[in-house]
């Protein structure tokens, strides 16, 4: 099945289906994005901004949200 297909039959969704479909993509892509801020961690890749935002936070360098 390719993305076409996909989206056609999405669009053919009743509406309670969808709301359905959205609420479990929505958690599906959330967990495909913990696992890949997981393996970025595991790998260093975000060593290097993180010890910025310390360094940055110790220097009083950060604003509040």
């Amino acid at each position: 099945m390719d993305v076409k297909e996909i989206e056609s039959a999405i669009a053919q969704l009743p509406p309670a289906e969808l709301a359905e479909l959205a609420k479990w993509f929505e958690e599906f892509q959330a967990q495909v994005w913990d696992e890949q801020i997981e393996q970025d961690m595991k790998a260093g890749r975000l060593d290097a901004p993180l010890k910025q935002a310390e360094m940055d936070f110790e220097r009083g360098q950060c604003e509040p949200l």
